[in-house]
């Protein structure tokens, strides 16, 4: 369980403490994730609700790797698929899909973390593997559709297309205008509120210890 612990604490540096992303957290992020992946596949490790927003943290960085192996390969060898435009937006895509998840999944490790300390006892019918599979799942359903407004963005409306797809295409245009400034929003949020529940959990479990020795 301390892998995991570093591991957590790896990933809140990455995702909720530095302002940008870093060259070498993100390989160390990467390989964390690997390594992760194959710790939570031993017997050993008890498959809670914690260990579930972790593996699905894990998992979330495979768009980075494959991001940034697309990069590698298409940029010397000068592969187009598809337009440059549309691939550069959709790698990028990659990466902002993975930094919302994981914010995410974190802040659900940062609230899971908070019910056991204050609420151990009450909440113990909430922190289900179940419930932490649904979370997930239901995260990464919100982000990919964010993610196909962002990638509409950037399609260029064709010569002749149905009224109705060029509806579709300006509602995502102003969607996407709008998401990314709500996004940012509650990233900042998710910053402040995960610091403020760790400084709670803090201050709970030494006042906890004081009670105790006296």
């Amino acid at each position: 369980m301390r892998d995991l612990r570093r591991y957590l604490v790896l990933k809140y540096i990455q995702y909720l403490v530095l302002p940008s992303s870093n060259t070498l957290i993100t390989l160390l992020g990467l390989l964390g994730s690997l390594y992760t992946i194959l710790i939570l596949k031993s017997p050993s490790i008890s498959y809670k609700s914690t260990a579930v927003f972790i593996s699905y943290i894990a998992k979330a960085d495979i768009l980075v790797f494959v991001s940034i192996v697309s990069e590698m390969i298409m940029e010397p060898f000068d592969v187009k698929i598809v337009s440059a435009a549309f691939t550069t937006a959709l790698l990028q895509n990659f990466l902002t899909a993975n930094t919302h998840i994981c914010c995410l999944l974190l802040s659900c490790v940062t609230c899971e973390a908070l019910l056991i300390s204050i609420f151990s006892v009450e909440s113990r019918h909430i922190r289900t593997v179940k419930y932490a599979k649904w979370t997930s799942n239901m995260i990464y359903i919100v982000v990919t559709a964010e993610c196909i407004i962002f990638q509409l963005e950037d399609v260029q409306e064709p010569f002749g297309l149905n009224s109705q797809y060029i509806l579709l295409l300006h509602f995502c245009y102003r969607a996407s205008s709008l998401l990314r400034s709500l996004s940012y929003s509650i990233g900042l949020s998710l910053r402040i509120i995960n610091v403020y529940i760790y400084y709670k959990i803090f201050f709970s479990v030494s006042n906890r210890s004081r009670l105790k020795t006296k």
